[in-house]
């Protein structure tokens, strides 16, 4: 459901809430919050509520540190985890500046540019996550361990996959928030796991991922385990990765998925600063089904982009080098910038690759381009790019380039 502005105010007044919750993220993708009473609703949505900007990173100095939390009302949802009486909710929010303009370090707000920037084209997005996570037992002083929550496989079932029961209770906790859970399963690492959820226009679907992964680490630490999204947890097993599932089309319904696939084909290295954005995301290419080399298929899992087999409205590309530690709205934004290019220029795809890059001959892999196999080869790669450039805000770049 959408809620209007009166909508949350009723919502509020009728179901005993007690505590708002204003959130939003840094520029890395890590979520904040700023909890206001319901007393204060009226001035949240008619100038938004106050912030130290300079406390939060890649926002600034003191020098100019207010910054505003205007809450988007159509993102409202209970946190099923909280009491009934004395209700949390919580509601994502567009950040500005005290004279009313967009903050340009709001990565929700470029994303909303570049769905508008689409519109404007006449194409539409539309998105899906696939994340995947460790639970990793507790130590006596409550800390994360790197011992996994079990040794099971790749869909294993009880009680050998002891994630079973976790996984439930986060999906129906998803569900009372307004979330679509599609599948889950135990992953190939020891205490690996993956939930999927539904297609969705990009924003909703960046939404959805940033209330995925609170939603898991809080409960996971309710059932006393922690739950890791980095790229590599474990040296010598597989990595966690955020496979972007995305589609686009015309107004007229035409589908346009294999130039928006061409198009970020293309642009791929010089964004990967972003969908990759720490050291230990570069451990994970080229090994358990992370790619390397920037090439597609269309059932073939060892390649950059996948292009499963369906047709119809379940007819999309995947994208599977990014990882949890990216921010998903910068993600997808700049998934649409260079899929746009693509469908701009009609750029076909290359031949696809149908083989298996993990085991190919250095012969075969030598014809491909790869992408940056380091953190430094990333940022040199994003700081040169012309693309980048005209994407991101100059102060959003520098924050992933410090």
């Amino acid at each position: 459901m959408k809620y209007t502005v009166e909508d949350v105010k009723n919502y509020i007044r009728e179901e005993d809430v007690k505590f708002i919750r204003l959130a939003f993220c840094d520029v890395y993708g890590t979520q904040k919050n700023i909890s206001v009473m319901p007393d204060e609703i009226d001035r949240a949505f008619t100038t938004g509520i106050a912030f130290d900007a300079s406390a939060i990173k890649g926002f600034g100095d003191e020098a100019r540190s207010d910054l505003f939390l205007c809450p988007d009302p159509s993102t409202l949802a209970v946190f099923p985890w909280r009491p009934e009486h004395g209700r949390v909710v919580r509601m994502f929010c567009s950040i500005k500046r005290p004279d009313g303009t967009v903050f340009e370090n709001d990565t929700r707000s470029l994303l909303k540019r570049a769905v508008a920037s689409a519109a404007e084209k006449g194409v539409s997005f539309y998105f899906g996550a696939e994340m995947e996570f460790y639970l990793f037992l507790l130590d006596e002083n409550g800390e994360p361990t790197k011992i996994p929550y079990d040794n099971a496989g790749y869909m294993d079932i009880a009680p050998k996959d002891k994630g079973e029961n976790v996984r439930r209770e986060i999906c129906l906790a998803l569900e009372q928030m307004g979330f679509r859970p599609e599948a889950s399963h135990h992953e190939e690492g020891p205490g690996q796991n993956e939930i999927d959820f539904r297609y969705s226009d990009p924003l909703g679907a960046a939404d959805d991922a940033i209330t995925f992964r609170s939603a898991v680490r809080t409960i996971a630490a309710r059932n006393g385990l922690f739950a890791d999204f980095s790229p590599k947890p474990l040296r010598d097993k597989p990595g966690n990765g955020l496979h972007i599932n995305f589609s686009a089309k015309l107004a007229d319904g035409t589908d346009v998925t294999t130039y928006a696939a061409a198009g970020v084909l293309d642009k791929v290295a010089d964004m990967t600063l972003f969908l990759n954005p720490v050291e230990n995301s570069y451990a994970r290419f080229g090994k358990n089904k992370a790619p390397l080399h920037i090439a597609w298929s269309e059932q073939n899992r060892s390649p950059l982009i996948r292009i499963p087999a369906a047709a119809g409205e379940y007819r999309r590309a995947e994208l599977r080098s990014p990882d949890s530690e990216s921010n998903p709205y910068m993600a997808f934004a700049l998934m649409i910038f260079a899929g746009l290019d693509g469908i701009e220029r009609k750029k076909p795809l290359p031949a696809p690759a149908d083989f298996n890059f993990f085991t190919a001959p250095q012969e075969t892999l030598d014809r491909f381009r790869t992408l940056p196999r380091s953190l430094a080869e990333a940022r040199q790669k994003a700081q040169s790019s012309e693309f980048i450039k005209t994407c991101l805000p100059l102060s959003l770049t520098d924050a992933y380039l410090l």
